[in-house]
């Protein structure tokens, strides 16, 4: 199923605007995610797509047909809630057939349906179990079947992951994306954790205070950030930013210090130990943190803290003077009075002009 919402807009009272004049396009069978801080909107944006809050304002489509006012009751929708909200007096299978009871779907075939989506979700075997029996990752499951046994158009999931433990959490990505591939469902994810929407989702909606900041796929986010929030948001560890423009240097570049114009953004990734990139910098090693397979060094380039990726065999006392560079194409760079991206090719020009 297609969803759009245009111009949509969610008010509370004298609260504010919640969500504020979005547009946003889902296609058929997408896996979409909400990401942003606490009170980005995205949360209120899925219970608009439910129908338990109706928009202030524009209009939301499910394959083209308006319905901001239909009921959550006749959307067809399945949702996952951030708690599970299981009964903890049924058993799994009574559990998954829940939604097909309210239906009234006949008994032979709620119990038919409710074995296969078990089985789909890898719960066949434990049917018989109550809530209290299981696992928080086979709670889950219970959770994700019940609401895909009555064949909704739409899945809505609520921070699915989050009481998870580490482990689990990659364990149901994968469950949760290769589900979702399975059956074709339209999917709507809200989440804060970067790391879940770039992983699982299609496309991922990047939203603060009410608004749509960027709507891109997660390696668009990652490589081609539209502005400095979603530059700072994206990526663990987060983008370095250093103050100041792109300047010539012979048959490389480096940075000229200004702390009034731009922001240059390169990701720790990028970033590299030596001279072989052609954006050269002097830099001051703070720390070198062992991770096993890496060292993850912190350096100062002028009054700015820097972290990029070394070999595990590297070493440096505090203090000690390095060079470090990264690809030009690797390079982002910022307004700093606007925070949206400048089109690096723009500021190459300009450093050959200097």
């Amino acid at each position: 199923m297609k969803i759009e919402l245009k111009q949509v807009t969610k008010a509370f009272n004298k609260q504010g605007n919640a969500v504020n004049d979005l547009s946003l396009t889902i296609q058929d069978g997408e896996f979409v995610a909400l990401l942003g801080p606490s009170g980005c909107g995205k949360s209120t944006t899925m219970l608009m797509l439910a129908g338990i809050y109706k928009p202030t304002d524009g209009t939301i489509y499910f394959d083209n047909e308006p319905i901001n006012h239909v009921e959550p009751k006749d959307r067809n929708i399945g949702m996952v809630f951030q708690s599970y909200a299981l009964y903890p007096h049924m058993t799994v299978l009574e559990n998954i057939m829940f939604p097909l009871k309210q239906m009234k779907v006949p008994k032979s075939d709620r119990v038919f349906r409710a074995h296969a989506a078990a089985e789909q979700v890898q719960l066949g075997h434990l049917t018989a179990r109550k809530p209290s029996e299981l696992s928080g990752g086979q709670q889950q499951r219970v959770a994700l079947a019940r609401a895909i046994v009555k064949k909704p158009r739409l899945l809505l999931l609520d921070e699915p992951l989050s009481n998870l433990d580490a482990r689990m959490k990659i364990e149901m990505r994968e469950e949760i994306r290769h589900l979702q591939k399975e059956i074709g469902i339209t999917t709507v994810m809200v989440t804060h954790d970067q790391e879940e929407a770039m992983t699982i989702a299609d496309r991922v909606a990047v939203m603060k205070d009410g608004s749509l900041i960027q709507y891109s796929t997660p390696m668009d986010l990652y490589n081609k950030a539209s502005n400095l929030f979603v530059a700072q948001f994206i990526g663990t560890p987060p983008m370095n930013f250093i103050s100041g423009d792109l300047m010539k240097l012979g048959e490389s570049y480096t940075f000229q210090e200004n702390q009034q114009s731009r922001l240059i953004g390169i990701r720790p990734y990028d970033l590299k130990l030596g001279d072989q990139g052609n954006v050269i910098m002097n830099a001051t090693v703070s720390l070198v943190e062992p991770l096993g397979h890496s060292n993850l060094v912190s350096a100062r380039i002028g009054d700015k803290l820097v972290r990029f990726f070394a070999d595990a065999s590297y070493r440096a006392e505090r203090g000690t003077s390095i060079v470090c560079s990264a690809d030009l194409q690797k390079i982002a760079v910022f307004d700093k009075s606007t925070g949206q991206s400048i089109d690096t090719e723009h500021c190459i020009k300009e450093a050959f002009a200097v």
